[in-house]
């Protein structure tokens, strides 16, 4: 054909092409819902994002524009948190996904419990029964 065919098809496609309406629909087509686990965290492109832990929802909308990935509310009402986007595999992290109110490994309730190691028993042991020759002692 003699051509290169990006250029062909740029040249017959190009001018039928119109620019896509920005609604409701397409901006959720765009953010997939995604489950934020039990520790705070959403997983997009196999990699996990924080969400902070003021949000109510279990759900919430992620997308990536260049080199952030955006944390959305379920209804995109509001930005959660906005990550980098690195090549790492650990966690990333956002500034208020966890509550600095409540230390995390400390009890909540006073310990009352004393542990104690009984002596051996006075008594006969409960095996004498069968002590048919006299052995045991």
């Amino acid at each position: 054909m003699d051509c290169v065919p990006a250029e062909e098809h740029a040249a017959k496609c190009l001018p039928a092409a119109a620019q896509i309406e920005r609604t409701e629909e397409l901006a959720m087509y765009l953010c997939p819902r995604r489950r934020i686990s039990f520790d705070g965290f959403v997983s997009y492109e196999g990699r996990r994002f924080g969400v902070p832990y003021w949000y109510p929802g279990k759900t919430c909308r992620v997308s990536r524009e260049g080199e952030l990935v955006h944390v959305y509310a379920d209804d995109l009402s509001r930005e959660l948190a906005a990550h980098p986007v690195t090549w790492s595999r650990k966690d990333s992290f956002c500034a208020d996904q966890y509550a600095d109110d409540q230390p995390i490994e400390l009890p909540t309730a006073p310990v009352t419990t004393a542990i104690g190691q009984l002596g051996p028993s006075r008594d006969k042991p409960g095996f004498d029964k069968f002590d048919f020759e006299g052995r045991l002692r």
